[in-house]
């Protein structure tokens, strides 16, 4: 009888803990779960609530936690305090800024690469698309909103100047030269998941994209223009503006505002406005009549390719890869890991009314994003770096982005970086220029390396931001540290612990003890040693 109740009450408790998760994560949980059962592996155990720490405000500000931070967290007390740290980082008033800031980069860098609107001639204001994104990740506005408002933004791109939409700085870029190809691939590819920048030219060798498929796509971009607005009385182009204004078509007739292109075979065929899905709209090239764009982004709305791309994303920005590699070529020919979950997290995503929060909510608090980096014996084959598709039995090893160890190492150092927005943006986009990487393709991509090469280890050795991290004058982090806890093992501890989220080995104590000695019993010079060290380590630069 006693057995009876106790089973009674663990079953009762089961069901309590399964009936608090939310249906989403429970969703997520079930299908990844499943995956396992049916590779017959194992997962990795659950990451340790410090190490969880750190991976979540690096994936939702941008940063590693400050001690104080870790040190809140693992004070409260209760089986839901990950979901608190969660809620608090994405809708706490305190981390409003750096979740606005953090994700208005990530944004940018995906819209106009980590390069555009830094050169003198550039159209695109940087600044502009910034200000927009961070006013936009500030109100917590809907993506599909996002969305729409990036596809059919008119006007000025410098923030002050009149007219100003920063949301015009995508496309302002991209409409002016070849007839509009890298504003038609560019929305394609981002928003929708599907790869088209070849078939300007030829038929898709693997999906079902065809020529005549790409330029009805382009033709939603021909009412678009980018003026150059210039200094009164000079011919120094002050800022840009994106209109649309009526097009004759390439006949002439803007009645009927067709396009040609020439196929391979060098005959030449012509095109009009139509969606991914096959719907036309008019043919008409007057504004008055149809407005292109607004009729794109409408139909984009309707689109499940906008939802499953959006899923696809947002779960390889969290889990490392996505559902598809690449995470935007989807379609027939590139079959997803896991085709019901993402399915049924698009669905839910649009059900959600596309709320960013809500999704990142679900995410690091499902059950794969909460184990630990171990590749152990029962889930070798969940190996992707080597080609296998991911079965996200394991969280995998990434390394933070240049963005990420900009701040990370500015919160290293004790406090945000001093000067106006202007000043500490300058700082930082000087700092993060050596490390883009930008590639010679058609969509202008690019990369951030930590290779090794002389100038970046120069600047992570000695650096400013180095320097500033490492400082042991009145009120700096080693300062207070160094203050702190009851003996010198406690402090060490409280190093590794703000740098790495885990206590010192054995022999990571030994050298401590060596470098202490060294310096002749100065036990600040000893922490600056190790300080320095843990800085410019690979485990400090890993997300784990």
């Amino acid at each position: 009888m006693g057995g009876l109740v106790v089973v009674a009450v663990a079953f009762a408790s089961v069901a309590r803990a399964q009936s608090v998760v939310p249906p989403q994560i429970a969703m997520i949980n079930d299908a990844i779960e499943q995956g396992w059962a049916d590779y017959e592996i194992t997962p990795a155990k659950e990451a340790d609530d410090a190490v969880w720490c750190r991976r979540v405000f690096l994936d939702i500000i941008g940063r590693i936690p400050s001690l104080e931070e870790q040190q809140e967290f693992a004070s409260e007390r209760g089986g839901d305090r990950r979901a608190k740290l969660v809620d608090r980082l994405l809708h706490d008033d305190r981390y409003t800024e750096e979740y606005a800031n953090h994700w208005a980069t990530v944004w940018s860098n995906l819209l106009i690469g980590r390069g555009g609107g830094m050169g003198r001639r550039d159209l695109t204001n940087r600044d502009g698309l910034m200000k927009y994104l961070r006013d936009s990740f500030a109100e917590d506005k809907s993506y599909d909103r996002l969305v729409y408002e990036l596809v059919t933004a008119e006007g000025a791109t410098k923030p002050g100047a009149p007219g100003f939409n920063g949301a015009v700085n995508f496309l302002v870029g991209k409409v002016n030269e070849e007839k509009a190809v890298l504003a038609a691939s560019s929305v394609s590819r981002i928003f929708l998941g599907q790869q088209v920048q070849c078939t300007q030219c030829h038929n898709h060798p693997f999906n079902d994209w065809k020529q005549q498929k790409f330029w009805e796509f382009n033709s939603f971009f021909r009412q678009t223009r980018a003026l150059r607005r210039f200094v009164d009385g000079t011919r120094d182009v002050e800022y840009a503006e994106l209109v649309s204004e009526d097009y004759a078509g390439e006949a002439g007739d803007p009645n009927d505002a067709l396009v040609f292109y020439e196929m391979r075979n060098g005959l030449t065929r012509v095109a009009y406005p139509v969606f991914t899905d096959g719907t036309e709209i008019s043919k008409s090239g007057f504004v008055d009549d149809v407005n292109r764009r607004q009729e794109l982004g409408r139909l984009m709305m309707d689109s499940q390719s906008l939802d499953r791309m959006a899923i696809n994303r947002y779960w390889s920005m969290f889990l490392g890869y996505g559902f598809t590699k690449p995470i935007d070529d989807m379609g027939p020919h590139n079959n997803p890991t896991h085709p019901q979950l993402l399915d049924d997290l698009s669905q839910a995503f649009r059900g959600s009314s596309y709320n960013l929060k809500d999704l990142i909510t679900w995410i690091t608090l499902s059950r794969p994003y909460s184990l630990a980096s171990v590749l152990g014996s029962n889930n070798q084959i969940d190996d992707p770096s080597i080609g296998e598709t991911p079965k996200f039995s394991r969280f995998y090893l990434r390394q933070m982005s240049a963005e990420q160890l900009y701040q990370s190492l500015v919160s290293a150092s004790g406090g945000n970086a001093t000067g106006t927005y202007e000043q500490q943006e300058k700082k930082r986009r000087e700092w993060l220029r050596q490390f883009v990487v930008t590639f010679g393709t058609d969509e202008g991509d690019e990369a951030t390396t930590f290779d090794g090469s002389i100038p970046q280890a120069l600047m992570l050795f000695n650096g400013e931001l180095t320097q500033n991290a490492t400082s042991t004058k009145p009120g700096s982090f080693l300062d207070r540290l160094s203050q702190s806890g009851k003996s010198t093992r406690d402090r060490l501890n409280l190093l590794y612990k703000a740098g790495l989220s885990r206590q010192p080995t054995k022999r990571e104590v030994a050298l401590a003890g060596e470098l202490y000695r060294a310096r002749g019993g100065k036990e600040i010079e000893m922490l600056q040693d190790v300080w320095w060290a843990i800085l410019n380590s690979n485990e400090f630069i890993m997300q784990h």
